[in-house]
């Protein structure tokens, strides 16, 4: 096997091209993780609203969008919970790390 030394480059670190955030991406980690709590909160929220004009004998509020409402809001809420568990995890792993 040849390696020709011809064709390599020496490039300048200072002019590579550094890719430039999505402008729709979230600014970080925790904005992210806030964005999504935000979001099971409100699912909660129209969950409770939509149980609340069921009983209140509300027209138009069908008994199955109750369920599916009720049922979001707790795939949502397990959903966090399992996150939260694996982050506390992740940091306890990295706690008993030695250094």
């Amino acid at each position: 096997m040849r390696i020709d030394r011809t064709n390599i480059q020496i490039v300048d670190p200072a002019q590579v091209p550094v890719p430039s955030p999505k402008p729709n991406a979230p600014a970080d980690f925790g904005q992210t993780l806030m964005d999504a709590l935000k979001e099971v909160n409100q699912s909660q929220q129209d969950s409770r609203q939509i149980q609340n004009s069921l009983m209140a004998g509300q027209p138009g509020v069908e008994i199955h969008d109750v369920l599916i409402a009720a049922e979001k809001a707790s795939i949502g809420m397990q959903l966090t919970m399992q996150v939260r568990n694996k982050v506390l995890e992740s940091y306890q792993e990295i706690a008993r790390m030695q250094v």
